[in-house]
């Protein structure tokens, strides 16, 4: 029997002939324009992806970036509400639609979705590529100006992915005031960068305010003990390199590490871990150093030696955003 295709095995073939008949040179500019835009500053009236070709390269060079660290934050936020499995999905600022294969790698099946964004040639893309699921050909495609409308289609799940830094601080929280009021659950996710961070941090402060609890990452929804300006909080995904995404991003290696912020909250009850992995595990000579957030809503750092046994081989296979301690089999 044919084992099923991943939904980022569908999104990998979806992607391999995005770039046909796109000359070389044009896409090499329209990702030189992009990366310039995504590091900068952008004005609320001016979407990023202005035509045909900057879309294609946009999904190219962006989208196996932006599924994995959605998926990544998804994962986290299932774990918490393993019961849970969103019947509705609203992707605000979609663009090509990342987050919706996103969504359905992590809970299969098929569901009402609806993408927002207001850049009609990412709408038509992401329509064009959303065509090779089976899963998402029936997802609505909207054009909306993104921070502007002051209401959100109902959901289960509203997420949020790559957005906030493009709008002003009143278009921010606009934006989480809306997926508030249309959703059961909100996960935002933003470049693990300072800027990234802080922005979360402002949107988690919005959802809590609001009523909901956080899921994930942070194990409480007291404050964050990480102070923006001083520190930040980031995680970190790898995201596998096809042929054409080191051709688009002039890299060699067959991987790259995507560090990202994010928050997932929902209205409903949570079990969140006791502890999360902040930083990248230090392994040495028979120990382990694990810098955890934790449940009490501090910061700590917990050595794990040989003597704790089977709990010290959990910590040498322990990643930089997994919840500590390990849950137990079932």
């Amino acid at each position: 029997m044919t084992a099923p295709v991943s939904p980022a095995e569908t999104l990998r073939a979806a992607l391999a002939g995005l770039l046909d008949g796109l000359p070389p040179k044009v896409a090499a500019q329209a990702v030189d324009r992009l990366i310039a835009n995504y590091r900068g500053t952008t004005p609320t009236d001016a979407p990023i992806l202005r035509d045909r070709a900057d879309v294609a390269a946009y999904a190219a060079y962006r989208m196996p970036a932006t599924f994995e660290a959605v998926r990544a934050a998804l994962a986290a936020f299932a774990d918490a509400v393993p019961e849970w499995v969103p019947g509705s999905h609203v992707d605000v600022g979609g663009g090509t639609g990342a987050a919706t294969w996103a969504v359905n790698a992590t809970w299969p099946g098929e569901r009402p979705v609806t993408v927002l964004d207001w850049a009609e040639p990412a709408l038509v893309l992401g329509r064009e590529l959303a065509s090779a699921s089976p899963q998402l050909r029936s997802a609505e495609w909207r054009r909306s100006r993104i921070g502007a409308e002051p209401a959100l289609p109902d959901a289960d799940l509203v997420t949020v992915s790559y957005v906030l830094g493009e709008l002003t601080e009143a278009g921010r929280d606009a934006v989480v005031d809306a997926a508030v009021g249309a959703a059961r659950a909100v996960v935002i996710i933003e470049p693990g960068t300072p800027d990234g961070y802080a922005r979360v941090i402002a949107a988690r402060d919005r959802l809590i305010g609001a009523g909901f609890s956080v899921a994930a990452p942070c194990p409480h929804s007291a404050a964050c003990p990480i102070v923006p300006g001083e520190d930040w909080c980031h995680f970190s995904a790898r995201v596998s390199r096809s042929s054409l995404h080191r051709q688009v991003k002039g890299g060699s290696l067959a991987y790259e590490d995507e560090k990202f912020s994010y928050v997932a909250a929902t209205r409903g009850p949570v079990a969140p871990v006791a502890a999360r992995v902040v930083r990248r595990p230090q392994i040495r000579k028979g120990q382990v150093l694990l810098d955890l957030c934790e449940v009490g809503g501090g910061l700590g750092r917990s050595t794990v030696t040989k003597r704790h046994g089977s709990l010290y081989k959990e910590a040498r296979d322990a990643a930089w955003g997994d919840g500590w301690p390990p849950a137990e089999p079932e």
